[in-house]
């Protein structure tokens, strides 16, 4: 029995001298950014990363169709799946730090040495070539594989963060088109009234050719812009339908007008709480730990690698006593590295300027996370100035086309003055719309660079030890 138990003490004591490790200590890089964002001073309320996406857009219809996309965009179910196909790799891996052990029954009849028929029967357990894990190597690879794991659930994050945001701006462009085309299609029946108009006076002779050609002109430009639109509203809609996996549904909620369209304040925080917030900057520190941990690996390949083979159980040379005698087996190994032509550490080189591009790579996603937080801030502190002042411009030119209409019709201006008037007024009418529209894009886009929409992440992101 005492024999018995030889490989459970070994492999007891391969797990406590498996403690040691050769990854470097892990220091998050400190980050090559400002300590506040410029044009932070307006918000305040609950953070974007802590607003739940269905709070931040009040809309119904906009919720639904967000609804819609988060269950049939292909883009986010194929990052999802990789999440499980990553999330399983590592299970393979974490597996390689505990002993496969197998239970077997086997038998050989072969010509003896002496005469006749020698037979051999055996059955019990075995454990297979497992390494014990000194210097960490196994232990350095399952951190890297956790790592990559925890790194493609932020990545699933960041793609749910992006298609929300999508299918609320692809919305907004549709609601947009439509003001556009009823702006334009109020335009164009003015222009064909006009040219009614137009059309009398000529025949009557109180008004010349060029007049009357230049009121078709001005017909046909509208039908231009309108057909124009109605294409624009078209491929507007079919990149909302790619986005949401499937045609629009016909119970979808009425879409009010942009102007009706409100949303949450948000504060900006600072740079330190916010970014590291967001899923893309948290999947390029996982990538970064991953590369960390290789190096341990690297590193241990320099180390005697210690393996185990063992078995016990029950050996007979008669099958009806198979069971009446015990046997056991143990086959340590010991590989210690001795000329490799470079290789280990052309590997530990390899892994170390691994380790730097990710360096780099996550500094840079902390500087363009950083950048377009700036955008965004700068676009909610002008945008609502600018679209007041377009809005009295707006408003301005189309008193100013009533008084071109009825000093027309009095014979007190020219229908060139009139045409002028028409021109300035549909612009700054259309100026209003896209501006209401960039105007809530911004604030979508806000939410989204601040961390909002992500969902909770499919794991705890714990450091390794």
């Amino acid at each position: 029995m005492k024999a018995a138990f030889k490989p459970g003490l070994a492999l007891l004591a391969a797990a406590v001298l498996s403690a040691c490790s050769l990854t470097p200590t892990y220091e998050r890089p400190p980050a090559p950014v400002a300590p506040a964002f410029p044009d932070a001073a307006a918000g305040s309320g609950t953070p974007a990363a802590e607003r739940a996406w269905a709070d931040f857009l009040a809309d119904a219809r906009l919720r639904a169709l967000v609804e819609i996309a988060l269950q049939n965009n292909r883009d986010l179910r194929i990052a999802v799946l990789n999440v499980e196909q990553t999330r399983a790799q590592y299970g393979v891996q974490r597996a390689d730090r505990l002993p496969s052990v197998g239970v077997g029954v086997s038998g050989s009849r072969a010509p003896g040495t002496t005469g006749g028929i020698a037979s051999t029967y055996s059955a019990g357990l075995s454990v297979s070539a497992f390494e014990l894990d000194l210097f960490g190597r196994v232990r350095s690879l399952s951190e890297a594989a956790l790592a990559r794991y925890l790194a493609s659930d932020e990545g699933r994050r960041s793609a749910q963060m992006t298609l929300i945001a999508a299918v609320a701006n692809a919305e907004l462009a549709l609601r947009a088109d439509d003001e556009l085309l009823q702006v334009t299609q109020r335009t164009l029946a003015s222009r064909e009234e006009g040219l009614k108009l137009t059309r009398v006076r000529f025949d009557a002779g109180a008004a010349a050719e060029p007049e009357l050609r230049n009121a078709e002109s001005l017909i046909a430009a509208a039908r231009v812009s309108v057909i124009a639109l109605q294409r624009q509203r078209s491929q507007d809609q079919n990149a909302l339908v790619l986005l949401l996996g499937q045609p629009l549904p016909a119970t979808l909620p009425a879409a009010p007008s942009l102007d009706a369209l409100g949303f949450a304040e948000l504060p900006a925080g600072l740079p330190s709480d916010v970014l590291l917030q967001r899923p893309d900057v948290r999947q390029a520190e996982q990538t970064l730990i991953a590369a960390n941990a290789n190096i341990g690996a690297a590193r241990a390949a320099f180390f005697p690698r210690i393996t185990l083979t063992g078995s016990a159980g029950f050996a007979s040379n008669h099958l009806s006593s198979l069971f009446d005698n015990t046997a056991w087996t143990f086959a340590p190994q010991l590989l210690q590295p001795l000329f490799d032509a470079g290789r280990n550490q052309s590997n530990l080189e390899a892994t170390k300027a691994a380790r730097e591009i990710a360096v780099a790579q996550y500094e840079k996603a902390i500087q363009v996370a950083f950048r377009e937080v700036a955008d965004a801030l700068a676009g909610r502190a002008t945008l609502n100035d600018q679209l007041v002042a377009q809005q009295a411009q707006a408003a301005a030119e189309t008193r100013r086309l009533a008084l071109a209409d009825l000093l027309f019709k009095g014979g007190a201006a020219s229908q060139l003055d009139l045409l002028d008037a028409e021109r300035s007024s549909l612009a700054a009418r259309q100026a209003v719309v896209q501006l209401q529209l960039a105007k809530a894009q911004n604030a979508v886009l806000l939410y989204r660079v601040l961390g909002g929409g992500a969902g909770p992440a499919t794991v705890a992101t714990a450091q390794p030890k």
